[in-house]
């Protein structure tokens, strides 16, 4: 009995410790699973917004949502090249707090509807030219200042006030939070303009104690801007003062050019003021529907801003043990998704060029198309983690058509603005309709891009007579025709996908416009005199001379005579050989990189060689190596630039950031992937630094890159499996992407010079 009561002593021991075995694994699991859902959750840590406010990086560290209507940012005040957004990290002075900001450009506008918080009366009768004598300027310092991803605080030092800014997709949100019995007061100033930006009209109107309304039209880069805007207070407005071109008055009529106004509040009702402001195009109605409901939960609003943006962010999850790289790279995703732009307000009404007011039906309109830039990497990531966007973006470029019968080319504000060479909103149309995004007419687009081409603006003319833009007809002849070479490609592509075939063959003819400029003898592509035979002379490839009297586009030769993306094989055969056009590709990377010219385009930036990373032309080029059986060199040189490129400071981009395509390109590269042919819906393998790359694909599937062993040293591919099976390509098509699975790398330190060529 004894022994039977031992037993039995032991059995529950052994379930009692068994017991306390399985809650310890539940309680480790579940540790593990909340690490992982935190992780998941808050993504927003790794990005810093104020990677590139510094240098030529020219972005905002304001608060915005994915492609938000509203982009309220501080505002320096300076008009320069450096200052296009509003702001750069070098400064530490502010004007005011706007509501409309540009992401990386190369041109300054907007910063429209101006707010300041002030603690003091001041004279607004004087309209300075500059930021000098503004009476409401701020200094402010970088150690009492934060922003995160829709969020942005500063302390502005001569005001004693603290500034939190955070928005909804159509409604920004304010709250200043003053010393204890200051004076509190707000300044909005709709006639100060920095850059481009000229004021030729604006109002502004009490409509009651708690509510100002106006308008504020200008010209500028957007020659015809309209914006209409209105605000709320949390507490009631107890004075106020307008000023009308110098003047004050006691309401605003409708001849101002220049007006501001100071409102003033109670101090004794708490030391915290909110504000909530919405914009529209359209009219101070559309402005009012816009504006959020309910009060003023700045807390509720700044978490729900995080929110979407951690699922934005989430579309593609990386690992790594490196936290540097996790912030680059969430960073650019974060820059990646700020435009374009939400332009249709709540009713789906918005404004064109012409004072058109139109309904955007089923759709959401977008501005801030930055088509020279965007279609190479920024439009193609979108299909991947935005593509419920991407066909509302082509069905307000078809609006826009709609306008001129041409499609955009840099749309701001629904203005266009011809900025720069092509119409690249083609490949963007063509990419959408290959890779399976319907969601629009694809007769319309068709007849909108064949249109397009076969009209005589921007050169078009020169092109269809002599197959190529002679450089003695018009400036930046090289880079025009090769731009529209690409172009009837893609139009080429689209007509043969929807059965017509005469056009086809006719734009893909067209397409071999870049034979008509190949110097054989020198490797470049060079400016040819109408007469067919004779070139530009004198020749110097390092030669720039920015936007004026010059064959290529803020750049020179050596970074303009690359862009054949729809026929590398071809154009590898003009240069002789694999072995000819990779020493020529090895040169553009190891070249002196002088450049020459006494009116050097600034926009050739980030200098590897002559390979210029700080400009758009040159991204495509280190995945070229992979056309020419040399895709070790791709390896290096693509790691090479993210390496060298980009890194964690205010100067972390090399150039100008373009409305997302610079961080674009860091994301798809990063992950082992780019765009080098946005239209032909493949994607070239470069070299991946990610341990693990989890794409969330628009079918809920998702698609895994690992890179095993891959580390600073080791980034060669030294082997690959697709789903388990034997993988030896150098590209990979966005429909295997769609269907989900796994890419497998191994990675070493030495090139595996048989893996993605016809050597093995």
């Amino acid at each position: 009995m004894k022994i039977y009561k031992i037993n039995m002593l032991i059995n529950q021991m052994k379930h009692v410790l068994l017991l306390f075995l399985l809650v310890i694994f539940a309680v480790s699991c579940n540790k593990n699973i909340s690490k992982k859902n935190t992780e998941a959750q808050f993504l927003t840590k790794y990005v810093n917004p104020f990677i590139g406010t510094g240098g030529h990086g020219h972005t905002y560290p304001g608060a915005t949502v994915p492609f938000g209507m509203l982009q309220v940012s501080p505002v320096n005040g300076i008009s320069d090249w450096d200052w296009c957004s509003g702001y750069h990290y070098s400064d530490s002075i502010a004007i005011g707090f706007s509501h409309l900001s540009l992401s990386g450009t190369g041109i300054g506008d907007l910063a429209d509807v101006l707010f300041m918080p002030i603690n003091k009366e001041v004279d607004l009768t004087i309209m300075p030219a500059n930021r000098d004598s503004l009476p409401y300027k701020s200094a402010y310092s970088h150690s009492n200042e934060k922003a995160s991803p829709g969020y942005y605080q500063v302390f502005l030092e001569d005001h004693n006030v603290n500034v939190e800014l955070t928005t909804s997709l159509r409604t920004a949100f304010h709250k200043y939070t003053y010393k204890e019995v200051e004076k509190q007061s707000v300044v909005i100033d709709l006639g100060f303009g920095i850059n481009w930006d000229k004021a030729t009209n604006t109002g502004i109107q009490v409509e009651d104690d708690y509510t100002v309304s106006g308008y504020r039209f200008s010209t500028g880069w957007a020659k015809n801007q309209k914006v209409f805007f209105v605000a709320k207070f949390s507490k009631p407005i107890v004075e106020y003062s307008l000023v009308q071109d110098e003047k004050v008055v006691e309401s605003i009529d409708e001849v101002a050019i220049k007006t501001a106004a100071q409102f003033f509040f109670n101090e004794k009702e708490g030391n915290e003021l909110l504000v909530k402001v919405a914009l529209s195009s359209v009219s101070i109605e559309n402005a009012k529907d816009n504006l959020d409901e309910g009060g003023f939960d700045f807390e509720a609003v700044k978490t729900q801003a995080e929110n979407t943006w951690n699922e934005a962010l989430s579309k593609i999850k990386v690992e790594t043990s490196v936290d540097s790289l996790k912030t680059i790279f969430y960073t650019a995703m974060y820059h990646s998704q700020l435009a374009p732009v939400t332009f249709s307000d709540k009713n789906g009404q918005f404004r064109k060029e012409n004072d058109s007011i139109v309904t955007a039906s089923n759709y959401t309109a977008y501005s801030t198309l930055s088509l020279w830039d965007t279609f190479r990497a920024e439009h193609p990531l979108l299909t991947l983690i935005a593509a419920d966007n991407v066909s509302d973006m082509v069905n307000t470029m078809l609006e826009y058509y709609n306008t001129k019968d041409i499609l955009p080319v840099w749309t701001l504000y629904g203005n266009e603005t011809n900025t720069m060479t092509g119409y690249h909103s083609i490949p963007v149309i063509v990419e959408a309709y290959l890779k399976g995004i319907k969601g629009f007419d694809a007769e319309k687009a068709y007849e909108a891009m064949k249109t397009t081409m076969m009209q005589d603006e921007r050169g078009l003319n020169h092109y269809k007579k002599y197959g190529y833009i002679p450089y003695n007809l018009l400036d930046e002849s090289v880079t025009i025709t090769l731009e529209y070479a690409y172009n009837d490609w893609c139009v080429a592509q689209m007509a043969q996908a929807l059965g017509k075939e005469d056009d086809y063959k006719f734009f893909l003819n067209r397409s071999k416009a870049y034979q008509y400029l190949f110097d054989n003898k020198t490797g470049f592509m060079r400016g040819k005199h109408e007469d067919g035979v004779s070139w530009h002379e004198p020749f110097d490839a390092k030669y720039s001379n920015h936007r004026e009297h010059t064959d290529y586009t803020e750049g020179n030769a050596w970074q303009h005579s690359w862009f054949v993306p729809h026929n590398v094989e071809d154009f590898i055969k003009l240069h002789g050989s694999n072995a000819v056009f990779t020493d020529r590709l090895e040169q553009l990377f190891t070249e002196s990189s002088e450049i020459t010219g006494s009116n050097v385009s600034a926009d050739i930036s980030g200098l590897i060689g002559q390979y210029a990373h700080g400009n758009e032309p040159s991204h495509h080029i280190a995945y070229l190596f992979n056309h020419a059986n040399k895709p070790w060199r791709t390896q290096y040189w693509s790691n090479y630039i993210l390496k060298t490129q980009y890194n964690t400071t205010p100067n972390g981009l090399s150039g100008n950031e373009d409305c997302g395509q610079m961080s674009a390109w860091y994301v798809l590269s990063s992950i082992g992937l780019y765009p080098l042919n946005p239209a032909s819906t493949e994607y070239e393998i470069g070299s991946p630094v990610f341990e693990k790359s989890i794409i969330t694909v628009p079918n809920k599937k998702t698609f895994t890159i690992k890179a095993e062993n891959v580390s600073d040293k080791n980034i060669y591919i030294q082997s690959a499996t697709l789903n388990g099976t034997l993988f030896n390509q150098t590209t990979l098509s966005h429909k295997t992407i769609l269907s989900g699975g796994t890419l497998h790398f191994d990675m070493g330190n030495t090139p595996n010079k048989n893996w993605g060529t016809n050597n093995h």
